[in-house]
């Protein structure tokens, strides 16, 4: 059998290999200002940034963090929901030669500390919203000087003026307090006293870093993945091969996942601003607000989670044709339903494929031809340069056609480490492979299929039941509008598996409804033994499933 069988089912558009640029990442800025300046870069809210202007302000900002001074090689943390001042930070951030540490917004003030201390962030750029835990939680770091903005300085007129009245009586004890010799520095104060000349930091794209992001830490402590200018250079220019019928210059990019997970980094952020797009930001995903930007924008790509996808299909505003200008649609972040695919392309006429990624991997792994070839309920085959193999515990050895092992990765977009874990880096990275902790199997024609991560296998009376595949079979219900199984201590069985359930509205099922529907398609000892029946399931930012809430939960 070919080592690589899943190149045969590339199209024709897309080569096994590329050669990828040496350069500091912010140069696809540059590069796409140069070309189409006057092209819009960015609509948030009815505001519209052009390429030239956002270029302009980039070099301010950067100029700026370099006055502060911040040094190459120095963290700088971005605290901010996805807004233009996200954009301007990234992009400055990197233009400086800063690293960037991507911070959730909605951390506690002991897991943003957490962070701090561990990546040694001398700048934070926060929203004035954040400051009372922001405040709190950098003493005790090393962040020096803190840049506070609000969503008011993106917001076009009026909103940029009625927004702080709002804002006022819904935060009357909100008072920021701005002083210099405090590192407590207000936004529009810092970018208008930044040079508008030219910088972009030269870089070792290979070796010198761009970002160090935190994994989710929903299986544990979360640790700061490095991710060089080569990594995220690389799976920009992947996934954007991929996407082949994308036009330089042309499209319009719904970001509705956080930019400040990689996912929505690279395949929104980078990857619009390299094809010269127009970024559509929404702060948060909110169904209504989608809808929208949708009816008013029609953005022609939009990446999101499958939660994202069912909330839209479900949502009663939804109206036909809504989604009919969106063409392409990846999917990431957890398992797809085959019947949200099937019913989300149905509504929109584009295409919807799965992928799979992992922050590791800058993330973007795997993907199933958009317009070619796919698999429902596989991850596709991998990206070009890409090499991937299923494993035993063990060895780096494949193992034959169809074996369920752990899936090992080796490619450009490949992190170099985790910061300061040397054992971690040693435990993830063995001979260039990465170990995922993800199990899954490939099949003659070079499909990988995740069965689940290791930690979430159920050991039920002996034998292995992988969650993914029951959730798939309770997701065909036509009452089911999400599903999580995981195992739960049983003295007989040693474990057995729960199903957590949130029904569509209207619809009533009981558990002898989905247990028979369960065992008319499964084997029994994969049949969920309980079932629990839940408004809402918990979720990460960008609409994964915590399992591990749900086990902790009583």
């Amino acid at each position: 059998m070919s080592e690589r069988p899943w190149l045969r089912h590339y199209p024709f558009q897309v080569s096994p290999t590329y050669e990828y640029p040496k350069h500091n990442i912010a140069k696809v800025l540059i590069d796409s200002a140069r070309e189409f300046p006057n092209h819009e870069a960015i609509d948030f809210l009815g505001k519209s940034y052009s390429y030239k202007e956002l270029l302009r302000q980039c070099r301010k900002m950067a100029n700026a963090l370099k006055s502060l001074p911040v040094a190459k090689g120095e963290r700088v943390a971005i605290m901010l929901p996805n807004c233009p001042q996200a954009v301007i930070s990234y992009y400055a951030g990197l233009m400086a030669g800063a690293v960037i540490v991507q911070t959730n917004p909605i951390y506690t003030e002991r897991e943003l500390h957490t962070q701090l201390v561990d990546c040694g962030a001398t700048t934070l750029i926060t929203l004035d919203l954040l400051m009372p835990r922001v405040s709190k939680a950098i003493e005790g770091t090393a962040v020096k000087n803190v840049i506070v903005t609000s969503l008011s300085d993106g917001l076009p007129f009026p909103k940029n003026i009625l927004y702080p009245i709002k804002r006022r009586k819904e935060y009357p004890e909100l008072k920021v307090k701005y002083r210099a010799a405090d590192g407590i520095m207000r936004w529009s104060t810092v970018l208008r006293r930044g040079k508008e000349t030219e910088i972009c930091e030269e870089m070792d794209s290979g070796t010198e870093l761009a970002m160090i992001q935190y994994t989710g830490g929903t299986t544990g402590k979360p640790k700061g993945v490095m991710l060089t200018h080569a990594n995220l250079l690389a799976n920009t220019m992947q996934v954007a091969v991929w996407c082949y019928r994308m036009e330089q210059g042309k499209e319009r990019y719904l970001a509705a996942l956080p930019m400040f997970h990689v996912f929505g980094l690279t395949v929104l952020l980078n990857q619009a601003v390299y094809k010269a797009g127009t970024l559509l930001l929404v702060p948060r995903f909110d169904p209504k607000m989608v809808l929208e930007t949708i009816r008013r924008r029609k953005p022609t790509v939009f990446p999101g989670a499958p939660t994202m996808y069912i909330a839209l299909l479900n949502h009663p505003l939804t109206q036909e044709g809504d989604l009919g200008s969106v063409r392409i649609c990846v999917s990431g972040a957890a398992p797809l339903p085959r019947d949200v695919q099937e019913k989300f392309e149905r509504q929109s006429g584009g295409r919807l494929i799965e992928g799979y990624g992992l922050t590791e991997a800058s993330p973007v792994s795997h993907c199933n031809p958009i317009w070619g070839y796919r698999k429902s309920g596989s991850i596709g085959v991998p990206l070009p340069d890409t090499d991937v193999r299923i494993v035993g515990e063990d060895s780096l050895d494949p193992l034959p056609v169809g074996e369920i092992g752990e899936l090992v990765i080796r490619g450009p977009q490949v992190m170099t480490g985790y910061w300061n874990r040397p054992e971690e880096t040693e435990a993830a990275l063995q001979d260039g492979w990465l170990r995922t902790g993800d199990l899954g199997t490939m099949d003659e024609e070079g499909f990988f299929t995740i069965m689940d991560r290791k930690k979430d296998i159920i050991l039920a009376g002996g034998f292995n039941v992988y969650p993914r595949e029951v959730e798939e079979i309770l997701f065909e219900h036509p009452a089911v509008k999400e599903a999580s199984v995981l195992g739960v201590p049983d003295e007989y069985r040693g474990e057995t598996v729960k199903a957590y359930i949130v029904l569509k509205e209207g619809w009533q099922v009981s558990e002898m409804q989905l247990d028979r529907w369960c065992r008319d398609r499964l084997a029994a000892y994969k049949v969920p033994k309980q079932y629990e029946f839940r408004e809402s399931l918990p979720l990460s930012i960008i609409g994964k499933v915590l399992r591990r809430k749900l086990r902790d939960d009583p």
